[in-house]
């Protein structure tokens, strides 16, 4: 393979039940199940591998009433990848899950936006509507981790290696980024939040944890522009990602996909 073209991957690490009024602005009048998975990926050739977002542990978990199907580093062992010797770890946002785990990298260069740094450390952090989604202590490691030189900070658009990219998308959090990734089947983008559910981008709604609504709902055609096709854009949290990629190996169905393949639908 390329050295700037790449195997993607998406593991099923959490899930939590919810209804589906509870994923849009201003509810949704089918009020149908509506779950939540909840994925971290890794972008790998002969080259490199690079993890995308840290998740959560069992113990935040319980926490925030959530249920871990496999841990992460369990998920990461099964694609033959140690956490502790993974080298660069891209932070889509500070969320606690998608920044939970930091120190399951030890090593890890961590790649994030300078605004989501400074959104996560700054006054909007002082009104609950916007902190919610944070941990406190998930922040601080992150803060350690920028003493100990191990962040590299991007100002919108960057590439983190050849044939993989972070973009600066905002509305969920100020600092949200997604990641384009060059593929045998072209560019496949990973939205995490910038698109939590399939339907966020194909119906124009939007999901109601927010900074700023416009920029939510003008990222979803910054990420069309960005994929080679809109099959080609892999949003955070749907279920339906699990439907539509095959497994990326015997014994990971329902766990680990492949997302560099075509979906199905």
């Amino acid at each position: 393979m390329s050295t700037d073209c790449y195997e993607v991957r998406a593991i099923r690490y959490a899930r939590h039940m919810r209804r589906s009024p509870e994923n849009f602005v201003g509810g949704d009048s089918h009020d149908v199940a509506m779950p939540l998975n909840y994925y971290v990926w890794v972008i790998s050739n002969d080259e490199r591998s690079i993890v995308v977002d840290t998740g959560f542990n069992e113990a935040m978990a319980a926490k925030r009433g959530r249920e871990i199907v496999q841990p992460v580093g369990a998920g990461l062992a099964a694609l033959g990848i140690k956490a502790e010797e993974v080298d660069n770890v891209i932070v889509t946002h500070m969320h606690y899950d998608h920044a939970g785990n930091i120190p399951l990298f030890p090593r890890a260069r961590f790649h994030l936006q300078d605004l989501e740094m400074q959104f996560a450390t700054g006054r909007c952090m002082c009104h609950s509507l916007l902190n919610h989604g944070y941990e406190a202590e998930d922040v601080v490691n992150l803060v350690r981790c920028v003493f100990d030189q191990r962040v590299q900070y991007h100002d919108g658009a960057a590439e983190v290696a050849p044939g993989v990219e972070v973009h600066h998308i905002g509305g969920h959090t100020q600092g949200l980024q997604a990641v384009r990734v060059r593929t045998r089947r072209g560019w496949v983008v990973l939205a995490s939040d910038a698109s939590h559910f399939y339907a966020h981008m194909d119906e124009d709604r939007a999901f109601p944890v927010l900074y700023n609504l416009g920029d939510m709902l003008a990222g979803y055609q910054t990420l069309r522009r960005l994929a080679s096709s809109p099959r080609h854009v892999v949003p955070g949290h749907d279920p339906l990602v699990m439907q539509r990629y095959p497994a990326a190996g015997t014994g990971l169905e329902d766990w680990i996909v492949r997302l560099d393949v075509e979906p199905t639908a």
